[in-house]
């Protein structure tokens, strides 16, 4: 009998497609999902006899190894399917044979080569049948990436638009983000994400191996999305000068930046900011196959050392000494979540996993973040890999202000000191609408529990139970050192501020304000209020002085007063970033030596005249951007 070989493939890519919900990848290639069967059809020369046997052969990667999981060597069996790679008979007719292979719900992920050999009577035929790429699989239970709800899988897996919430706690604004994850050429690019990583350049087949894992897929693109480290894909951009690339509130998508970077030969696109590097992120990981999202957090911390607060140094004007100032609290700061199963943790922390691609502080040697696990986050579990200290802190940590004496010496402040991790935010699924999603990060500020979960997270950082609201301990040189003795709260003051916008701060007109301040007690006080006003980028840094001035308050017994401040146009105008953003700050020194610092964010709108077009239609409208 001759010998029997393949002569066409016929790899059902509309049928694999809609089993797999992959049809919406453009590649030439079929994409399928682990843990699942796929079906392709077989043109033999001939007809196969039942003696002759279809050994199949997968392997991806370079120097691919059954002992690195990255090749598999099965043949067709009626047999169930058991861990490994399997292949069954679906159908034969004549010189046509339909074979089921699947993959077991654990396999490395990314761009696999398919060969097949068929023996009959000591003779061999082998072929290769081509390419195709492996995903990540949220609708297998086995899988670690397994998403219960299908609507939660149409929106944080197949969903290639959403929505990026960004400005300030009390003005939370809404932007459009193409996420385009089945656009042309985005699977190969993320793919390609994965290989220029300096894992996979230092070790190519020990990284590959590891790619069944979401933990460390997730932790090698949060590292590749920025460029620190790497020639990753977006270069940050914080000083509010863009010269030679694209300001980062201009980009309004994913697909054109990773396609500039692939064109670019993986030279960094300029620039991002961390709405940018969670957007790109959300892409990549949804293109390969983990459910993830983007979430915003208000009122932001960067708590550089780690001692979960962040300090702010200010003058007697409330003017952040930038010199003496290392942590910080932004406007808002976006990241990402995934979805997935923490096997190095144990099923209490599966689910969603905090994921930052901003450059902000090293994790182990590299400028990434993640994943941490929220519910670990909530708990104070801060011990537990990776980056808990900085992400709790982020959401928990109490923002204390000093006033910095010209003889060096610093003295408490009275501020809100529980103004972090407010309104965190991410789009409902299936509507644009905002959801506010606190409640996971942390419970309610101020309430016994959330002091329990504060006080395990310094005992578990460092092995100290906390006292009070807060312990102050700093980190040195690996040690753990005291800083202070047990810090109280600042002495409630005896006069309450706010301020108070009196007409919509508008672009291109003048800010018009007021500080209002009440005496809380039944005798009379005097107070020195010091005023000041600087544009700010969204990370508060301050650009320019545009308010400084001084004044004399008399309060009478239980006496409210106003102080009326305008800022014209023309002292704002040439120093306002793109950001559109304002800091003003008062600092009220009581005659007995109270001290409370009043402080306010604003941004500006701005609004365009659209004129009606409609027939018999006259004059004009505004409308914000």
């Amino acid at each position: 009998m001759a010998g029997i070989r393949v002569t066409k493939v016929d790899w059902q890519r509309s049928r694999n497609g809609a089993a797999h919900h992959t049809q919406e990848y453009p590649c030439p290639e079929l994409v399928v999902r682990r843990g699942q069967s796929f079906s392709l059809t077989l043109e033999l020369s001939r007809a196969l006899d039942c003696e002759e046997t279809l050994i199949f052969t997968v392997e991806t990667g370079p120097r691919a190894s059954e002992a690195l999981h990255t090749k598999a060597v099965f043949q067709t069996s009626e047999l169930e399917r058991g861990e490994g790679w399997t292949a069954a008979r679906e159908a034969q007719m004549e010189n046509t044979l339909t074979v089921s292979l699947a993959s077991p719900p654990s396999a490395v992920i990314g761009r696999y080569l398919l060969s097949i050999r068929l023996s009959s009577h000591r003779k061999h035929s082998n072929r290769r049948l081509g390419e195709f790429v492996l995903l990540f699989n949220p609708w297998c239970a086995e899988d670690d990436v397994f998403l219960a709800s299908e609507e939660e899988r149409q929106e944080y897996v197949l969903n290639d638009s959403g929505i990026i919430f960004r400005g300030v706690e009390k003005h939370i604004r809404a932007q459009g983000w193409n996420y385009g994850q089945f656009q042309e050429d985005i699977l190969d690019i993320c793919l390609s994400i994965l290989d220029r990583s300096p894992g996979h350049q230092n070790n190519p087949a020990t990284d590959v191996s590891c790619r069944h894992n979401p933990i460390y897929v997730t932790r090698v693109i949060s590292a590749m999305v920025n460029s620190n480290n790497d020639r990753g894909v977006v270069q940050g951009q914080w000083q509010g000068k863009y010269g030679g690339g694209t300001s980062p509130l201009h980009w309004r998508g994913s697909v054109a930046i990773l396609q500039k970077w692939l064109k670019g030969r993986y030279k960094p696109v300029k620039y991002g900011q961390c709405w940018v590097f969670a957007g790109v992120m959300c892409t990549v990981l949804r293109c390969l196959g983990i459910a993830t999202r983007v979430v915003s957090n208000f009122n932001s911390a960067h708590d550089t050392d780690q001692n979960l607060s962040v300090d702010k140094y200010v003058d007697s004007f409330g003017r952040t000494l930038e010199d003496l100032t290392e942590d910080s609290m932004w406007n808002f700061h976006v990241w990402n979540e995934s979805w997935f199963a923490r096997q190095d943790l144990g099923p209490s922390y599966n689910g969603w996993q905090v994921l930052d691609a901003t450059p902000q502080e090293e994790s182990e040697g590299v400028f990434r973040c993640g994943p941490a696990s929220v519910t670990a986050i909530r708990e104070g579990d801060v011990h537990l890999a990776h980056d808990g200290p900085f992400v709790f802190a982020e959401v928990n940590a109490d923002y204390i202000t000093w006033l910095w004496h010209e003889d060096e010496s610093r003295e408490r402040v009275y501020s809100n000191t529980k103004k972090i991790g407010r309104c965190i935010s991410t789009k409902a699924v299936g509507s644009d609408s905002r959801v506010d999603i606190t409640d996971l990060y942390k419970y309610p500020e101020g309430s016994r529990k959330e002091r329990q979960v504060y006080s395990k997270a310094v005992n578990r950082l460092f092995g100290v139970e906390a006292s009070g609201r807060r312990t102050w301990i700093r980190r040195a040189g690996g040690h753990c050192l005291w800083r202070d003795d047990l810090l109280e709260p600042a002495t409630k003051p005896s006069i309450a501020g706010k301020f108070k916008v009196l007409e919509p701060p508008m672009l291109g007109h003048d800010l018009r304000l007021a500080l209002c301040l009440a005496n809380l007690t039944s005798r009379a006080q005097r107070v020195r209020v010091n005023l000041s006003g600087a544009t700010i980028l969204y990370t508060r840094k301050p650009v320019a002085e545009i308010l400084h001035e001084s004044h004399a308050v008399r309060l009478g017994p239980q006496e409210e007063k106003r102080i009326p401040i305008t800022i014209s146009y023309s002292k704002y105008k040439e120093d306002l970033t793109e950001d559109k953003k304002i800091l003003l700050a008062a600092m009220c020194l009581v005659t007995k030596g109270e001290k409370l610092l009043v402080e306010k964010d604003i941004t500006l709108e701005d609004f365009i005249t659209i004129k009606r077009a409609y027939p018999g239609a006259s004059g004009e409208g505004l409308s914000p951007v």
